[in-house]
């Protein structure tokens, strides 16, 4: 992406909202634009397909501050009418030409310049003319770096068990991509980019007007240190194309729902052949109907089981289930309704580190209806027991 298309693109218009709004405002708009354009929610609809690379390429730049910022400063200097500019097809009139004077032609000033989406921006334009210091001042011949290509954000949902045991999912982006057909070199396949000669692959050159010094990108090179004699016909040199790629990525064991894990390398590529961004990706859990997740451990699982009165009273040994199979729990005599065990190594499975318990909660089961025999025990029962009280001492306390 050039700065020609952030100057003839309205991304926040693509967006739906306001050039002052805010990331959260930002984020939200294309979330929901997202859902409802992308392709496994439109198959085969090839203008929805299009309509959301769009999207993805306006929030690719809008959810970025300094992308955002390089974008907001280049289309209020150039499509803001600043003097206006003088020859550039589509833009009428001459940017800073005053009476008698020279104004700079957007083609050549954007040609010389050369800074995409993830460029230098209008601080490398100009640069600090204070002091004689450039954008690349102090930088050596051959040390330019490349730049690392932006975060992107998504979302996926998994099921519980997947959280817990960890699992791999596929993914379908949108947006940015490194060329296939050049492996994001800018070049033709078969050719290799070479050297810059006139800023030894520096990108920016100096030059002096008076008691000033400028540094400015290069305009053999357009400021990125290296001339491609043969441009790759797919991404016509910039080693950037829009595109559906499909990705394979792991969830590790033990993660939570809202919870965001970052992919290395798996982000926007970075301009002419820079490194990748992350990919950042917020798992959404779909609960599980019977087991749960400690609040105080989320490695350790809950897990309510029903048993009955004389179960507790008396002692008994039940069947529990757990993620994998089923184990045996041992309930003493006179245990209380609501007490909670633990079972050791049944919980979240990580590779580093102890694993999770299973917390297992014994709940009395009250049945709602009772035959003629049962009702004849209990009463029984009843009254084998009436001396003892159990709220004895509850209303002794209250006076």
């Amino acid at each position: 992406m050039t700065q020609r298309d952030w100057i003839e693109k309205d991304f926040y218009r693509e967006l739906g909202v306001a050039s002052s709004a805010s990331a959260d405002e930002i984020k939200k708009a294309y979330r929901k634009l997202a859902r409802e354009l992308h392709p496994d929610a439109n198959p085969g609809d090839a203008r929805a397909e299009a309509r959301f690379k769009s999207v993805s390429e306006a929030y690719g730049v809008l959810s970025d501050d300094k992308k955002r910022r390089e974008y907001d400063e280049t289309r209020s200097l150039f499509a803001g009418g600043a003097g206006g500019f003088r020859g550039g097809q589509g833009f009428p009139g001459g940017f800073g030409g005053g009476a008698g004077g020279q104004g700079f032609d957007l083609n050549d000033l954007l040609g010389r310049t050369g800074a995409g989406a993830g460029g230098g921006g209008l601080g490398d334009l100009f640069g600090d003319i204070l002091g004689g210091r450039g954008a690349g001042a102090g930088r050596s011949a051959g040390a330019r770096t490349q730049q690392r290509g932006a975060d992107i954000e998504n979302e996926v949902r998994i099921g519980f068990a997947d959280a817990v045991r960890g699992a791999e999912v596929q993914l379908r982006l949108a947006g940015p991509a490194r060329c296939r057909r050049c492996a994001g070199t800018g070049a033709r396949p078969g050719s290799t980019p070479r050297t810059c000669p006139t800023c030894a692959g520096v990108g920016l050159v100096s030059r002096s007007q008076g008691a000033f010094a400028f540094s400015e990108p290069c305009q053999d090179c357009r400021g990125t240190g290296r001339l491609i004699d043969d441009p790759c016909p797919e991404c016509r040199g910039e080693g950037v194309t829009t595109q559906v790629r499909k990705l394979t990525v792991r969830v590790p064991a033990g993660v939570t729902d809202g919870q965001q894990i970052r992919i290395k390398g798996k982000g926007e590529p970075g301009p002419t052949g820079g490194p990748a961004g992350d990919l950042l990706l917020r798992v959404h859990v779909e609960p599980h109907r019977l087991f749960g997740r400690s609040e105080r451990n989320p490695d350790d699982l809950t897990l309510t089981v029903p048993v009955t009165y004389p179960e507790l009273v008396l002692g008994t040994t039940i069947t529990v289930p757990t993620l994998d199979s089923t184990v045996s729990l041992k309930v003493p005599p006179g245990t209380a309704s609501g007490r909670t065990f633990r079972v050791r190594g049944r919980g979240v499975q990580k590779r580093s580190g102890n694993p999770g318990d299973l917390l297992v909660t014994v709940e009395v089961a009250v049945p709602s209806r009772l035959d003629d025999a049962a009702t004849t025990a209990l009463q029984s029962y009843a009254e084998a027991t009436k001396a003892y009280d159990p709220r004895a001492d509850l209303l002794g306390g209250a006076r």
